[in-house]
């Protein structure tokens, strides 16, 4: 009879969470940031600049962030992944370089406020533009997910193969994009690969979500992962609504709070005040509310999972279709008459601290505000 030793004991860790270990930088966890700008970063071998891995609670695992500063005068290491990033600039100014060849390069300009996108495998490299101030990049990944399904960091990082299908238009390096309207009928999307600012990136009404909002969708170098802007007047507040995870909302502008629970369980509801610079990942199929309290428009940037041109990767309900859909429907929001009252005290509650009003007497019939 032939004997063999048991097998080791199995680490429960993914592979991702094993590479990042390995990088040798701050790793930050909880499902909220209250400045990303205020993120410690430690120097990055792999990017070449100082960073700091984001894997907040609500990204379940499928994609995860980083924060990334360039100093003064400084560049990244070029670098190519079989990984989708999204990239918000956080702070400072400066450019990036993308190409597939020494033939076919592509620069843009950056500054505060800009969101851009690198396609899948090419190869990229940010320079800092200032000769005094650091600049901060805050990135949205797949990187959970592609290196847990492959787990071989010489497939992701040294892959020859060239998407020359996610290269299509050198235009939308510069800004330049195409606008239509969504599947449903009720949302605009905008393609591109760059958005200059989008601080003050044009929205569009989207009565459905409540509050007389407006918003605008984002496909970006043909990813799987998307964006959308969002923003709502002064004294109000959008519909609760539930999704998949990995929507990292990056406050833009206003001041406010929102408010997330497990679905079935309201009295398990976490308040969490934001300002811009603030990001907030709604867990998995929570639902989560916006709420503007401060003296000027709220907006903000989800950069998630949902493409609509690739929606298949939607993992969890499509913000383009359930998001704007009422729970009694079949979709995954709850309307303004059939939300607990108590939410609506407490943002009245935060409005009499500030001294405002509430603005929400033609939504919400038991507004104590102005008709």
């Amino acid at each position: 009879m032939t004997t063999t030793a048991p097998p080791p004991v199995m680490q429960r860790q993914s592979a991702y969470q094993i590479w990042g270990q390995k990088q040798n930088i701050p790793i930050v966890t909880g499902f909220y940031i209250a400045d990303v700008n205020d993120i410690e970063v430690k120097p990055w071998d792999l990017m070449g600049v100082p960073g700091a891995i984001v894997d907040l609670e609500g990204c379940g695992g499928t994609n995860s962030a980083y924060a990334l500063e360039i100093p003064a005068g400084q560049s990244t290491t070029p670098i190519k992944h079989m990984i989708e990033i999204l990239c918000y600039v956080t702070k400072g100014r400066g450019a990036t370089t993308v190409w597939l060849s020494d033939e076919e390069k592509h620069s843009f300009e950056w500054q505060q406020g800009s969101v851009f996108s690198v396609p899948l495998n090419a190869r990229y490299q940010h320079f800092n533009g200032s000769g005094t101030e650091p600049a901060r990049l805050f990135v949205v990944t797949t990187a959970p997910t592609v290196m847990n399904l492959f787990h071989n960091e010489e497939f992701v990082f040294n892959n020859p193969f060239v998407f020359k299908d996610r290269m299509t238009n050198p235009k939308h390096f510069s800004g330049d994009g195409n606008l239509y309207t969504g599947h449903t009928g009720r949302v605009r999307v905008w393609e591109t690969n760059f958005i200059p600012d989008v601080v003050n990136f044009q929205v569009y009404d989207w009565k459905e979500r409540g509050a007389g909002g407006g918003s605008v969708m984002f496909e970006l170098a043909h990813n799987t992962m998307c964006a959308h802007v969002s923003q709502f007047p002064i004294g109000t507040y959008k519909k609760a609504h539930r999704h998949g995870p990995g929507a990292h909302v990056v406050i833009l502008g206003g001041d406010g709070f929102s408010m997330l629970w497990p679905r079935g369980k309201p009295e398990e509801r976490v308040k969490v005040d934001w300002n811009p610079g603030s990001v907030v990942v709604p867990p998995t199929q929570w639902f989560h509310q916006h709420f503007n309290t401060g003296n000027s428009r709220a907006r903000y940037l989800a950069l998630r999972w949902g493409s609509a041109r690739y929606g298949g990767m939607a993992l969890g309900a499509n913000e383009n279709e359930a998001a704007d859909v009422s729970e009694s429907e079949g979709g995954a929001q709850i309307e303004y008459e059939n939300e607990d009252r108590t939410i609506h005290e407490i943002f009245e509650g935060d409005l009499a601290k500030h001294g405002a009003p509430c603005n929400m007497k033609q939504f919400v019939s038991w507004c104590t505000g102005p008709g």
